[in-house]
């Protein structure tokens, strides 16, 4: 499956939905999850919708709507997302869904989005999310038009360091980009969403699923190739040249077939209007042999980054 457009939050009413979630309220509900700060107890808590007071809608994606959400006992805020059994059989994505549950609900730092747990009914699965208060960065880029290196500095240190932990954990994103990574209350950044994400074994790190969203895939993926953690760092450069000039470097206006290309090709053209250091650090990422990337500990020494983070 392969996502080529950019989902802009939705903003709505839940007065449409309340109704639709109303009905299970009391029924049997199988969970598993564990929130952040709930009173120790022999056995992990069994959630179900009736411990949650529904908020308001924070967006709507391809396969649910999310919503915010309040657990009553203790008042701690999450985001409840919403998906339909029957959508997820539909596009046979079950496994791809337990794959993300499996990794994200396993994962501590900063920089990433905590899945505290999950429950489901008969025709619904509700994941218990960490609640991201300012949104998508992408919301912030489209009002924005693009960030001052600063801001696009502190992103990418953040994001390098949230990489470096998942890659420490044998876990390769594959779906880096602005619609996917969440703002905390502070403005911080966290990695919001792992649908494409693989945990690879010690002895199989490379993987030839094609996944993830056009406008970042690496060569290695559109030629068909093998790949490894290091389509992460290409990501990192193209989500680096987005942040600092607004559009990704190899969109070409719709047209797939010459987005293809120009990647194949590392067509890439970086305005001169974009620091020296900023150019050298995407250009370094942007390199066509996944090998010839520069690293992640690299990166946090880049000057780029250390002008803006460390001065």
């Amino acid at each position: 499956m392969l996502k080529t457009n950019k989902n802009i939050p939705l903003a709505e009413s839940l007065r449409s939905k309340r109704n639709d979630i109303e009905d299970s309220r009391k029924k049997p509900i199988q969970s598993k999850a564990t929130l952040s700060n709930p009173q120790p107890t022999a056995e992990p808590k069994q959630w179900c919708l009736a411990d949650f007071e529904v908020g308001k809608s924070l967006g709507k994606g391809n396969f649910g709507h999310v919503f915010l959400a309040k657990e009553k006992k203790s008042g701690f805020i999450v985001a409840l997302k919403v998906l339909y059994k029957r959508q997820l059989a539909t596009t046979n994505i079950e496994k791809q869904l337990r794959r993300e549950v499996e990794i994200q609900g396993n994962l501590r730092h900063p920089n990433i989005l905590r899945l505290y747990g999950y429950f489901h009914d008969d025709t619904r699965v509700f994941l218990i999310l960490e609640y991201a208060a300012k949104g998508e960065l992408f919301a912030e880029l489209q009002i924005k038009k693009k960030f001052t290196e600063y801001e696009a500095a502190k992103y990418v240190a953040q994001m390098t360091n949230a990489l470096l932990y998942l890659h420490s954990k044998r876990v390769i994103h594959r779906d880096i980009k602005p619609e996917n990574l969440m703002l905390g209350l502070n403005g911080e950044l966290k990695i919001g969403d792992f649908g494409w994400s693989v945990r690879t074994g010690k002895l199989d790190t490379r993987r030839g699923t094609l996944c993830g969203t056009l406008d970042y895939l690496p060569p290695e993926m559109v030629e068909g190739r093998s790949h490894d953690k290091n389509v992460d760092v290409w990501s990192l450069g193209v989500l680096l040249y987005e942040l600092i000039v607004g559009d990704p470097p190899f969109e070409s206006d719709g047209v797939e077939e010459i987005t293809y290309t120009r990647i194949m090709k590392v067509d890439l053209h970086i305005p001169k209007y974009v620091s020296r250091d900023a150019t050298d650090l995407i250009t370094r990422l942007l390199r066509y042999s996944s090998s010839d990337r520069l690293s992640l500990k690299a990166v946090m020494h880049h000057p780029f980054i250390v002008k803006h983070i460390h001065p």
